[in-house]
């Protein structure tokens, strides 16, 4: 069994038995001699982490055109660096399974039934991976992972900040995003520099899980208040949006994160409390979201509505759409209709209920079942258990060795499974501005990845 599960995980990998036969690869390092004498590449990483700094320190200011403009720009300065490259080949599991997933979104272009938008959604798709393949290289270097994971999380308080602070004056609503009918209809959901409250969850999750993250990690009192402080305002903000699949995902990300912790310490504890901590602090943490929900009527009121079905209108919206969508896969089922929310613009008005036009599918494993089809859906399922399996693989290896690095992908795989839970019924994942933040929590985990020398590779 474990053998089945380590092939499909690709625990075993080696890259040098997989790139030995790639033509591609042998472009790597074709102009190392040049990066010698080049005043600039001797300086190659920190400038390419002050490069990736940009995306996240502007992202929640400017529009995506301009968020796209600059990762064409990351994305020739990756090839810059690949070509001139003098180190190991950099290909992970995870680098194989996205490489996988590129192939599959390729394929669904050349079957779509509309090519041209399809290949701009490719493109776009293409500027994300190759976004993740930069970060994961820069990201070897724990100085600059501190670096840029600090430009995070001070970006994330400034936009959490602004968020709480529409909580308390007020902000105007740009959308009708509580049932007319319900009780909450006047209600405020807050939605700080990103324009809707469900995006700024999303965004929100990864500044969360790192926050906590950084409550370990960091060192001194005035750190460790900053932390603190940065996960008191984020989680606060995240409440303010009213955003019910923003709660679901809080609520995963703190159990995979408190999971991850008892893994990290169980074998500092004594046997008492390796046998009954987990479920002391997993009971009092369901308590407490009951108690919470009961006692707080807002809350409660808004949580109710998730099992109000089709009365509550915003559940009755997406419940329409997902019955087009449906209706979609069933008629492009194995490759889908292409990628990208252009080629679904195109296609889904044919499906559509009267009066549910939509711009997603309003729920990720849906979007990616209709754009790449259910061959696409299963890869990036295998991607996602690829990449938590490295995620848990690497936090063990790193706890062995008491490298406190390891809580740094603690905090990227809860915030990983936040966004994914959200996901289950939303679509702003697609945003440049969240879909940035989760390639660079998968670059953490990649860039943790130990490569095996040549020799042990052949052995």
């Amino acid at each position: 069994m474990n053998s089945v599960w380590n092939r499909l995980t690709f625990s075993c990998f080696s890259p040098y038995q997989w790139l030995s036969g790639s033509y591609l690869y042998r472009t790597v390092g074709l102009l190392s001699q040049w990066r010698e004498g080049s005043l600039l590449l001797k300086w190659g990483e920190p400038l390419g982490a002050l490069l990736i700094s940009i995306v996240f320190i502007f992202g929640p200011f400017i529009t995506t055109s301009l968020i796209g403009v600059w990762l064409i720009a990351l994305a020739g300065y990756w090839g810059i660096l690949t070509i001139s490259d003098q180190g190991s080949p950099g290909v992970t599991p995870i680098h194989l399974m996205v490489m996988l997933y590129w192939g599959i979104a390729a394929i669904a272009v050349a079957f779509s039934p509309v090519k041209a938008i399809a290949l701009s959604g490719l493109i776009k798709l293409s500027l994300y991976l190759l976004f993740f393949e930069i970060c994961a290289r820069i990201l070897r270097s724990p100085r600059i992972t501190n670096w840029l994971i600090t430009v995070v999380l001070l970006i994330g308080l400034v936009v959490s900040s602004y968020g709480v602070r529409q909580n308390f004056f007020g902000v105007e609503q740009l959308a009708t995003w509580n049932d007319p009918t319900s009780e909450l209809a006047q209600a405020t959901r807050v939605y700080s520099y990103l324009g809707n409250p469900n995006l700024l969850c999303a965004y929100l999750f990864p500044a969360i899980a790192l926050s906590i993250g950084a409550c370990f990690v960091w060192r001194g009192w005035l750190p460790k208040t900053l932390a603190i402080t940065m996960v008191l305002t984020n989680s606060a903000c995240l409440y303010f949006t009213g955003s019910r699949g923003g709660w679901i995902g809080m609520i995963a990300l703190l159990v995979v994160f408190l999971l991850l912790l008892f893994l990290w310490f169980w074998k500092f504890l004594p046997n008492l409390w390796r046998k009954w901590l987990l479920t002391i602090v997993l009971g009092g943490f369901t308590g407490f979201i009951l108690v919470t929900v009961m006692t707080i009527e807002p809350l409660r009121l808004r949580v109710m509505s998730i099992f109000a079905g089709r009365e509550d209108s915003s559940n009755n919206f997406r419940m329409n759409v997902w019955m087009g969508v449906i209706d979609m896969i069933r008629d492009y089922p194995l490759t889908g209709i292409g990628p990208g929310n252009g080629a679904f613009n195109i296609v889904y008005p044919r499906y559509m209920s009267p009066r549910y036009s939509a711009l997603s599918a309003y729920s990720i494993f849906l979007e990616t079942a209709v754009e790449m089809g259910l061959i696409g859906l299963g890869i990036f399922l295998w991607l996602i258990v690829v990449i938590f399996n490295q995620g848990v693989q690497q936090i063990q290896r790193l706890r062995l060795k008491r490298n406190i690095q390891g809580f740094w992908l603690i905090a990227a795989t809860a915030a990983m499974a936040g966004i994914l839970a959200q996901g289950l019924v939303d679509t702003v994942w697609y945003r440049p501005q969240v879909n940035t933040l989760w390639w660079f929590v998968v670059a953490l985990i990649a860039s943790q990845y130990q490569f095996k020398t040549k020799e042990q590779a052949i052995k």
